[in-house]
């Protein structure tokens, strides 16, 4: 519990030469300050980066109703948790900034995604994804 929050500690590095240590939370520098969320990753294309997505309900007075809203939270991924796949879902903690959007590292792994969920989750991103204009057609 080197992090200060109560989570598994992973085991250690392979290599310790080549490990990044400015950037993990458990057996280097960063320090875990702040809010403590947990969400499910969305995307996992980016090199030791992940989207962890959240959804909550908002109370909207007007209509007497719940609204649901989703954020989308880029995380850092120390290198003794990789790799994470999408629909895991992520414990993450808010750190000092890594770089223009990364201000939290994900700190553990609650749950591993089954086929189902992580394929659920690439289709809805798929959806939404907005189609560029060379695939309309706009000569004909």
């Amino acid at each position: 519990m080197g992090v200060g929050l109560d989570v598994e500690q992973p085991p250690e590095p392979d290599d310790p030469e080549t490990y990044d240590y400015d950037t993990c939370p458990f057996y280097g520098k960063l320090s875990v300050r702040g809010q403590v969320r947990e969400g499910i990753v969305a995307s996992a294309n980016m090199d030791r980066t992940v989207v962890v997505e959240r959804e909550y309900d908002v109370f909207v007075p007007k209509y007497d109703r719940y609204m649901k809203r989703r954020s989308r939270i880029p995380a850092h991924v120390p290198e003794v948790l990789e790799p994470l796949s999408v629909g895991d879902r992520v414990k993450i903690a808010e750190c000092r900034p890594l770089s223009k959007t990364k201000s939290h590292v994900v700190v553990e792994v609650v749950e591993e995604a089954d086929e189902v969920v992580a394929a659920d989750i690439q289709a809805r991103h798929e959806e939404e994804a907005p189609s560029s204009i060379a695939d309309e057609g706009g000569e004909e």
